[in-house]
């Protein structure tokens, strides 16, 4: 399949060498076409970085990079004190990792796989998320109190802070997610069983959003405005409309759901079931399971390359990344990484 370089104002990143699916872009992309096989794109004008995963281990206070062509370890990178989320700008090439003991985030340069800054947040950040619109960066705040920062704000050119968001109550905080086409945030109160709605604009709390029981991570399709919440006690993934704000369908999975990965181009959702040690697959067209694939003990982080269509799920008691064929639903590959791999980032 042929595909042209991301145009510098997509935010869909899927164009083809036809036309843009994003509405920021140009209609037809006028940018060097490169093959992309059954792996990676390939070619001169693809950056280093594509189809890099990284792997946030908790234990022992590292990233591993995935090379996601040859499924190897290409580098540890060491960061803060128990890593627990990773998001990634593909359009600057930074990947952001939320270290939940060190309260702050490390900012690696995709390039040359080095930490290049240390930005201190609120207390205990669980999770992080980027808003490529923007190249601005969220943080979930897991130990903020009732008048301290639940989000910290960054900005992704200056790697400052330069806001703080309050969500009133103690919510503990455990995921967070931009959508880039709306600028809205979406923050997971874990204690409230509540999805918080906040404007990228004005960094202010639009509405508070009723879930089930414990919710703990979301992933967003910008192109359909859902939002998928799994709920930790619950055993379920709530399905959320980005316009109406309102819950349209509660799908059942495993025991323990962990991560959400959300597959923009085949529509298709992920959830690791930690107490099942399998994933449920779910079809964002019907909301309903459509595989369940077993993998490896207690995984919890999800990543997903829509280009490649693969899979990148964590297990924890393994030290191990499982490598799933989105075509087939089977493990292709497992991978050896840190100390309780614990999240996952994905640059396409």
């Amino acid at each position: 399949m042929d595909f042209c370089n991301y145009c510098s104002n997509c935010i869909c990143r899927k164009c083809n060498i036809d036309a843009c699916s994003c509405s920021n872009c140009s209609n037809v992309c006028r940018l060097p076409r490169v093959h992309i096989g059954p792996f990676r794109a390939t070619g001169p004008t693809v950056p280093l970085t594509v189809n890099r995963i990284y792997v946030a281990n908790f234990n022992d206070n590292t990233v591993s990079v995935i090379d996601g062509v040859t499924n190897a370890v290409i580098a540890t990178i060491p960061v803060g004190i128990n890593p627990a989320g990773v998001d990634v700008n593909p359009l600057t090439e930074r990947i952001y990792v939320a270290n939940r003991l060190s309260d702050n985030v490390s900012v690696i340069d995709g390039l040359t796989n080095t930490v290049i800054a240390t930005v201190p947040v609120g207390d205990e950040a669980g999770d992080v998320g980027v808003n490529i619109a923007t190249n601005v960066i969220y943080t979930a705040n897991f130990n903020s109190l009732d008048l301290t920062e639940d989000v910290t704000v960054i900005s992704g050119l200056t790697n400052t802070v330069i806001d703080n968001i309050i969500i009133p109550g103690l919510n503990l905080a455990t995921g967070i997610g931009a959508n880039p086409l709306t600028n809205l945030i979406y923050v997971v109160n874990f204690n409230f069983d509540t999805v918080s709605v906040i404007d990228g604009a004005t960094n202010t709390l639009i509405t508070n959003i009723p879930v089930q029981v414990n919710p703990f991570r979301l992933g967003i399709n910008p192109d359909t405005n859902r939002i998928y919440v799994s709920n930790f006690t619950s055993n379920t993934v709530t399905v959320i409309d980005g316009v109406t704000n309102s819950v349209i369908a509660t799908v059942p999975v495993g025991i323990t759901p962990g991560e959400v990965g959300v597959n923009t181009s085949t529509n298709t959702i992920y959830v690791p079931n930690r107490n099942s040690n399998n994933v449920s697959v779910i079809s964002g067209l019907t909301n309903t399971v459509i595989a369940t694939i077993p993998v490896g003990t207690n995984p919890n982080g999800v990543g997903v390359n829509p280009i490649t269509n693969f899979i990148y799920v964590t297990n924890q008691d393994d030290n191990t990344v499982s490598v799933i064929n989105g075509v087939t639903n089977t493990v292709i590959a497992t991978i050896s990484v840190g100390a309780r791999p614990f999240s996952v980032g994905v640059n396409p």
